[in-house]
């Protein structure tokens, strides 16, 4: 199964490591490696975190190669890995008394531009504290409810694929998004009263 120009498919590649092409993960990792990093920074709030996790996921895909079955979908089984890795990570950031999980997320954004000047600063401005309204409402979901909707709404797996990387079943994320929005929404409501 080949993509459009003959370039292998995500699948193909996988196919090729296990058989003991080492070379086929870099073209994996080039597919992926944004995709991943910004799936994880939605789920932990941290840049950083999120690029460590990234190539750990890498780490994971080489090492647990054997694991991966020939005709499964690749992005399922990455993103399976991402969620994993960064549910693992929060849970050992919450358990960390040194520096409180809030303290660590807000310390992980990206810097701004600030080039703008008169009204377009001023439009900037508001966007950025719209966007920075959502995502903190998206970072406030318990895990299981960001998982789902980051998924979905960011990286658009489908209910099958979603279900297949968090291991329960289609209906489950089907409620896990419909409870994520019903949060969302209010959280969002608040604020804008």
């Amino acid at each position: 199964m080949e993509t459009e120009a003959g370039v292998p498919s995500d699948e193909e590649l996988m196919a090729q490591l296990q058989a003991g092409n080492e070379a086929a993960l870099a073209p994996l990792m080039q597919r992926w490696e944004v995709p991943l990093k910004r799936f994880i920074f939605r789920l932990v709030g941290n840049t950083a975190e999120a690029e460590d996790l990234a190539q750990e996921v890498f780490v994971r895909i080489y090492t647990k190669r054997s694991s991966y079955r020939l005709g499964a979908k690749f992005s399922t089984w990455c993103f399976s890995i991402a969620a994993n890795l960064a549910k693992n990570r929060l849970r050992w950031w919450k358990r960390r008394p040194v520096l409180s999980l809030d303290a660590w997320m807000d310390s992980g954004g990206d810097a701004a531009d600030q080039s703008a000047t008169g009204a377009q600063a001023s439009d900037k401005v508001m966007k950025r504290e719209r966007i920075a309204t959502v995502q903190a409402a998206v970072a406030a979901l318990p895990l299981d409810l960001r998982t789902a909707l980051v998924l979905f709404e960011y990286e658009q797996q489908s209910m099958g694929e979603i279900a297949a990387a968090l291991g329960c079943t289609a209906k489950a994320v089907e409620n896990r998004l419909y409870r994520a929005r019903q949060k969302l929404q209010q959280q969002l409501s608040s604020v804008q009263t």
